[in-house]
């Protein structure tokens, strides 16, 4: 069956595709709504969820309850402050061997990895800094 064209699907992931936050359902439909006054929160989730489900996008979830959203599809890993929640691509050489040292006691088999790298962003790093120093 063929996906009929949506354009409210292309506004979504054209505005996923110029963020690198990684923003929430809630984040896409407020400012998608304000281009297309007409969209609902339920059209926003769908629609991400499908753009999900067809790997046009990636869904994290980060453990905040919430799901974030991602157009770059390529292997890549994400850090997640955990001072103010921002989430950052990290430019890094590939860990995917990670995959095969898994794999080599367990009897099942390993279909991939999530990984993600947790502390404090650089912003939030130099505020500490900033607030410990003034003491």
């Amino acid at each position: 069956m063929a996906l009929k064209h949506s354009k409210q699907r292309d506004m979504i992931k054209e505005f996923l595709m110029g963020r690198k936050d990684h923003p929430t359902a809630d984040v896409v439909y407020a400012n998608v709504h304000i281009q297309y006054p007409n969209i609902s929160l339920g059209t926003v989730y769908r629609n991400l969820s499908l753009l999900a489900d067809l790997g046009e996008i990636k869904r994290l979830r980060l453990g905040d309850g919430v799901d974030h959203f991602d157009a770059d599809t390529s292997p890549h890993y994400h850090f997640i402050c955990s001072e103010c929640g921002s989430v950052i691509d990290l430019k890094m050489n590939s860990i995917e061997t990670i995959t095969d040292i898994a794999g080599a006691d367990f009897d099942g088999q390993i279909a991939g990895h999530v990984t993600y790298f947790y502390g404090t962003c650089g912003n939030c790093s130099k505020v500490q800094s900033a607030a410990h120093s003034a003491h």
